[in-house]
């Protein structure tokens, strides 16, 4: 077996025939594996490692056939296009094969694994299943389920998460990819409409990464503007770079009540007003944001309820996602029809790292695909209850 930084002749059967065990407990491909462990609780065979350290051995297959290793051997390595294209595939074999809603779906459309070759034929689950019906493709139990905002009396979609080690691997590595080491922010999170219910993946996303950042004033600030303020104010004279995370509508609150001259700071809105202001346009709220906090761009993270990836843009209103995540738009006549770029249309998600639940989304967003894979949202379709959703129609 060929290590990653040698190229060798010599062809070893080790890995097909045992696992490598160290006198730590952390178990690899074979005795000369050198894959990355970002996350070395990947590797061990505990039985809660967030929890406790309880050793609990698993046999060879199970450890083979565990999200752990599903989701690092195969979602998070992700370096081509073809290598998304065998992922995906592989995806929606397993979960054609385990989850009954989704292949209830696939039946409908007479849709099976032998008759898909690419991505645009995969079929895309509508998100309004998740305020329905039980999305899962594993028979692991739920660790965490995670709820939609919504009006009261709606119906709010429900995301049953059998694995949070997924979702924090995917929410780290793409903040990683695109921003750099979370540790080298102060994380400063203004989100009262999700400090306020429970089960919002946002709260916990930017709680993991408060406690990363391990920097003193890194935390959330619920309606005290004041010490919000000064804590900026702190901040930018020490030249800490810094991530103010908030909700639309909060960080319309705070300018409107302090101004500022940031130089070392990243504005990121997560989108939506929640029912506490008009909707503008986005370009608007961008200009108001950019002028109250003394900034040349104002960043945006694109997420939702229903997945455990999340797109970033740096300005313009124009999202990147991680590897491991794609984009497509759909014709708004023919939903089973998928649009080449440049034109407007619904957004199907694909989401690698809901191999536990669905990979595979057809949103309500309206949006519109790069060449270059970069996307933009452009409205809704509807008023249905999308997390972070970034959507003030134009």
């Amino acid at each position: 077996m060929n290590k990653p930084d040698q190229l060798s002749p010599y062809f070893c059967v080790a890995p097909w025939t045992h696992t490598y065990l160290s006198p730590q407990g952390e178990r690899r491909l074979c005795c000369a594996s050198r894959e990355k462990a970002d996350y070395i609780k990947q590797y061990l065979d505990l039985e809660n490692p967030d929890i406790d350290s309880t050793f609990n051995p698993k046999s060879l297959e199970e450890h083979w056939n565990s999200t752990y290793m599903i989701a690092t051997d195969l979602i998070f390595n992700i370096q081509s296009e073809a290598d998304f294209k065998t992922a995906a595939l592989a995806i929606f074999k397993y979960q054609f094969e385990h989850n009954t809603v989704y292949r209830s779906f696939c039946d409908l459309l007479y849709k099976h694994p032998s008759d898909i070759h690419s991505i645009e034929e995969i079929p895309f689950l509508p998100i309004e299943f998740f305020k329905t019906r039980t999305i899962v493709s594993t028979n692991k139990p739920v660790e965490a389920t995670f709820t939609s905002s919504g009006t009261t009396g709606s119906i709010v979609s429900k995301h049953h998460v059998c694995d949070l080690e997924v979702y924090k691997q995917s929410f780290r590595r793409g903040f990683d990819s695109f921003y750099g080491n979370i540790e080298d922010y102060a994380v400063l999170a203004l989100l009262p409409s999700y400090l306020e219910r429970e089960g919002s993946s946002l709260v916990y996303m930017a709680n993991d990464m408060i406690s990363a950042s391990k920097h003193p004033e890194s935390g959330f600030y619920l309606h005290d503007l004041e010490a919000l303020k000064n804590n900026l104010l702190k901040l930018e004279a020490q030249g800490q770079k810094t991530l103010l995370m908030g909700v639309s509508y909060a960080l319309l609150d705070l300018i409107e009540t302090y101004s500022f001259e940031l130089k070392h700071t990243i504005v990121m809105e997560t989108g939506g007003m929640k029912g506490q202001r008009k909707e503008l346009v986005k370009s608007e709220l961008h200009a108001l944001l950019k002028q109250g906090f003394g900034v040349d761009t104002i960043h945006s993270e694109y997420g939702m309820t229903e997945l455990l990836s999340q797109a970033y843009s740096k300005g313009k209103g124009l999202f990147e996602t991680p590897a491991w995540m794609k984009i497509l738009t759909r014709d708004p006549e023919d939903a089973l029809c998928i649009q080449s770029t440049g034109k407007s249309g619904g957004v199907n998600i694909i989401d690698l790292a809901n191999v536990n639940s669905c990979a595979f989304i057809a949103t309500q967003d309206l949006g519109k695909l790069k060449s270059d894979g970069r996307f933009e949202i452009l409205g809704r379709f509807d008023q249905s209850d999308i997390r972070g959703c970034n959507l003030m129609v134009l």
